[in-house]
């Protein structure tokens, strides 16, 4: 990863995320382990107060397009989801399950939203590990083309509209997420 480089955190922008195993290594090779990373990352979510509007985990890295943390910064929520997995697949490991920094991207636009969701979500395809994206169990793309929910919480309009029902409405303001009740 480049030295010196700048995040534009706390900005209420949503963000694109790519974080790497040590080294590229498929750490993430196996189901199981894709599993753990999503169970991790609805955890993180929930404790952190942040919206996954779209991820995917691929064998040797991740991408997360999310919304900034409530009252903690997004580097701390990312930190605890990458210990977390990191404890749970290589506890007793003689290497790093992880690279130690990650880019991050500020999506300052809907185009851009839109840009890096198909990105990630024809990052499986692109690589030759399935024929089209809905057959690639580990991302948000099957939440978008169904509408059924998976293990991580997606942040799109269905979300709201569930939300609504239960009488909680959702105040979004240039990446920021606010609940309120009725």
């Amino acid at each position: 990863m480049p030295t010196g480089l700048t995040r534009l955190q706390q900005t209420r922008n949503m963000h694109f995320i790519t974080f790497s195993c040590y080294h590229r290594q498929p750490k993430l090779g196996r189901a199981h382990a894709r599993n753990v990373f999503e169970q991790s990352l609805e955890r993180t979510r929930r404790v952190y107060e942040f919206c996954v509007v779209g991820y995917v985990v691929m064998p040797e890295h991740v991408h997360l397009l999310v919304t900034e943390p409530e009252s903690r910064p997004l580097a701390t929520a990312m930190q605890s989801l990458k210990q977390s997995v990191a404890r749970t697949l290589s506890l007793r490991a003689p290497e790093p399950f992880w690279q130690e920094r990650y880019y991050d991207f500020n999506v300052w636009s809907e185009e851009k939203r839109i840009e890096k969701l198909r990105y990630l979500h024809r990052n499986p395809v692109a690589r030759g590990l399935v024929e089209r994206p809905e057959d690639w169990a580990w991302s948000s793309f099957p939440y978008y083309a169904t509408g059924v929910e998976g293990v991580v919480e997606i942040e799109s309009e269905w979300t709201a509209h569930k939300r609504e029902r239960m009488g909680i409405r959702l105040k979004v303001r240039a990446g920021k997420v606010s609940h309120f009740p009725p």
